[in-house]
């Protein structure tokens, strides 16, 4: 079994690495991926937000054994329009939960007016929180600030995706500081280097970390190969089926 937790599809062929979801689904085939976590892909118009998430919604119904339908939400397009969003990829589509992402729609993820309303709600529902932390805009998505947020809101589960990288600049070692001390914090290693991959498992555990490609931004095949020879020179058996699939099924409560 292998899920990967970081995959974006389109309902447009419009930009360079946009891809339809049976494009996801043959990536996933040539891979041995089982499911994906799926949100939209970036970058998109925002008054296409609302199409791409119900292109998300129905791929999930298409391919309900294949993808694991999540949401996103822009608080740029209003708090309100935000709230009704979030309302609407967990009340009606049923996503397993919600990304924001500060560094695609610029703003401060710790943000108390536009962004913690939207983190509460969702928490509210019990669903999960994702958030883009790269180096890429520097500041706006800081892992910090997923340390600050997590610590506000204990009882909800946060997916740190690219642990502080996505760029040439490295925020690993403070996103691995932060899951040290946040326990509802899981390490979602996609667009990352793999030393501090490594170190994430070595010194978190790899009960923390979870395996994913970024596709389309990323080869999915290629990723799985890599995470496959990481964990086998360096780690266990328990350690490979841990990272390539427990530890997502278990933070989105997967039977």
């Amino acid at each position: 079994m292998i899920i990967d937790a970081d995959v974006h599809i389109s309902p447009t062929k419009e930009g360079g690495n946009s891809i339809l979801v049976e494009e996801l689904i043959d990536r996933m085939d040539q891979a041995n991926v089982d499911k994906a976590i799926t949100w939209i892909q970036p970058p998109y118009v925002r008054d296409n937000l609302n199409n791409s998430l119900k292109y998300v919604y129905e791929s999930s119904k298409r391919y309900p054994e294949r993808i694991l339908g999540f949401g996103w939400a822009d608080p740029n397009l209003g708090i309100e329009n935000a709230k009704d969003t979030v309302k609407r990829c967990i009340e009606e589509y049923g996503f397993y939960g919600v990304k924001l992402n500060g560094a695609q729609n610029t703003f401060y993820i710790d943000d108390p007016k536009i962004s913690l309303p939207l983190i509460e709600m969702i928490a509210s529902y019990g669903k999960v929180i994702g958030f883009h932390t790269g180096a890429d805009v520097k500041d706006f998505t800081h892992p910090y600030r997923v340390g600050k947020i997590a610590k506000m809101f204990p009882e909800a589960k946060f997916l740190m995706i690219h642990m502080g990288g996505a760029s040439f600049d490295d925020y690993s070692e403070a996103a691995i500081e932060v899951a040290r001390e946040c326990p509802n914090v899981t390490l979602v290693g996609s667009a990352i280097r793999s030393i501090p991959l490594i170190k994430a498992m070595k010194e978190v555990g790899t009960h923390r970390v979870a395996f994913a490609s970024d596709t389309p931004f990323e080869l999915m095949y290629l990723e799985v190969e890599k995470y496959l020879t990481i964990l086998k020179k360096e780690f266990t058996k328990e350690d490979v089926d841990q990272v390539m699939y427990k530890t997502i099924a278990s933070v989105l409560d997967l039977s």
